[in-house]
């Protein structure tokens, strides 16, 4: 078992019972094997560890591990072909990308994630045709990027079982179209209608298959109210009930997903699950930007967690979450860059950012999250929306040791006032170049640039000359008809707000 010293002249451990950050100055984390031995200081733990590795040094920040807590793809639509839409007319535009190898395309993202300081991601795969064969051989060859590059992993196969296109029945969209847009719609919508008996056998299997992989977790996505039948949503309720697995899923991520569930259910989404037991602290919520006072009110009561997804929101003109609100009802919010953050990338760093700056209304007293709330987010409160929950997100004797060493002088450079809190420098100034190493279950996963178990630069050449060549029949095929679905899809929703 290895031994290691991760020094640094602060390491911010986590949060106190009032969620101020509680950090260490001229420290080092002891890490034996996969887990944090113990903490204290540098001098001290050398001592008695005299034959352990040394990483890091004075002049470096150690932090726990950052949190993707809600991502979908890899390379991302707008580079595969589909602009930013209102997310009700980017399911017609997403036909438009084009087509990438799970592998590839799970560590396109996978290495921009790490290179931000993410070890763990929650990866909600919500698209994935073909019959249960199908969707586990693509679900094994997301997951096994994740373990070759050593990154931290909960999946999730997205349940679906209705309303493919628009939020109506697939056969009510179909019969809207003209006469020959019918038979290609058809044949596409067909090639994601898994019966629902066979979406609960995925998630079986991938338990099974993945069970003593120690860096992955599966985990369980009812995907959305409209997506779901309530048949759905009650063999939703079973798996958790049954597996004790965490549930993510999407809700309220826009206006016209607030006026479905009105028509539907003739009040709240969340009033609706709740009727079925999925409220509660094993569900996050995905977006929830049209969550109501009442309904924060209640998600709060119930002990779930809301996941922020701040980019995505903006990008797909969804709304803004009332984060203060939420924040200051104690629901646990985590952070997710979701598809793509503002500049096309998986960069978390930047993603806190924004997160800390969006959310500052005007007015002298009016709240704002603090630096200290938005690091929180990235890492407790998302490791609580993951399998992992309460063995990552801080730094502490017997918690794996998934930690990021930040080059303080790459921080502050040229200079920075030292009255200004450590971690509100982190936040406000921290950028990608200064993440200098990732340690992912005490295994050095990044440094200086170099990920020492896949060759990034292959991977980036092999990605750019699969995409050189001209479009396949199919993709060409599936842009006529992203191009062509735009319109009946925005006159399906006039009237609706």
């Amino acid at each position: 078992m290895s031994t290691r010293l991760i020094i640094a002249e602060w390491v911010v451990t986590g949060y106190d019972q009032d969620g101020w950050p509680e950090i260490l100055e001229d420290s080092a984390v002891l890490v034996e094997g996969d887990s944090i031995a113990a903490l204290g200081p540098a001098d001290a733990l050398r001592r008695a560890n005299p034959g352990a590795i040394e990483i890091g040094g004075r002049g470096r920040v150690a932090i726990p591990g950052l949190v993707n807590a809600h991502h979908h793809v890899g390379l991302t639509p707008f580079q595969l072909g589909a602009r930013d839409q209102p997310l009700e007319l980017w399911f017609p535009e997403r036909l438009a990308m084009r087509n990438v190898d799970s592998r590839l395309d799970t560590l396109y993202a996978a290495f921009e994630m790490v290179a931000s300081g993410v070890t763990t991601v929650q990866h909600l795969h919500s698209r994935a045709p073909g019959d249960t064969e199908a969707v586990l051989a693509r679900a094994d060859a997301i997951i096994g990027a994740y373990a070759e590059l050593g990154m931290r992993a909960s999946y999730s196969f997205a349940l679906r079982d209705q309303n493919r296109m628009i939020y109506a029945a697939d056969q009510e969209f179909i019969a809207l179209l003209p006469d020959h847009l019918r038979a290609p719609v058809a044949t596409y919508l067909s090639g994601f209608a898994l019966p629902l008996r066979d979406q609960v056998a995925v998630f079986h299997s991938l338990r099974d298959r993945w069970a003593d992989a120690e860096l992955i977790g599966i985990q369980i996505a009812p995907s959305n109210l409209h997506w779901l039948s309530d048949a759905a949503l009650e063999s939703a309720a079973r798996m958790a009930e049954e597996t004790g697995a965490p549930m993510h899923m999407h809700l309220l991520e826009t206006p016209y997903q607030a006026e479905y569930a009105r028509r539907r259910t003739g009040g709240s989404a969340l009033d609706h699950i709740d009727r079925f037991g999925l409220l509660g602290p094993q569900l996050t919520i995905g977006h929830g930007v049209w969550m109501t006072p009442d309904d924060i009110a209640l998600l709060a009561e119930r002990g779930g967690c809301l996941c922020h997804n701040c980019s995505s929101n903006l990008r797909l003109r969804s709304g803004t979450a009332d984060l203060n609100a939420l924040l200051a009802s104690g629901v646990p919010v985590a952070l997710g860059i979701d598809e793509a953050g503002i500049n096309d990338d998986r960069d978390m760093l930047q993603e806190m950012r924004l997160a800390l700056t969006l959310h500052r209304p005007p007015g002298h007293a009016a709240s704002c999250p603090s630096a200290t709330q938005i690091l929180r987010m990235a890492t407790e409160h998302g490791a609580a929306t993951t399998p992992f929950a309460g063995r990552i997100g801080r730094l502490a004797p017997g918690l794996f040791a998934d930690i990021v060493l930040l080059d303080w002088s790459k921080i502050a450079s040229p200079y920075q006032d030292p009255r200004i809190p450590l971690v509100d420098v982190i936040v406000r100034r921290a950028k990608a170049d200064a993440v200098e190493t990732v340690v992912i279950a005490g295994e050095t996963v990044y440094h200086e640039g170099v990920f020492p178990k896949v060759d990034r630069n292959m991977v980036l050449r092999e990605i750019a000359t699969v995409l050189a060549r001209a479009d396949t029949p199919e993709e060409a095929a599936q842009k006529r008809l992203a191009s062509e679905l735009l319109a009946p899809v925005r006159d399906f929703y006039k009237g609706w707000l």
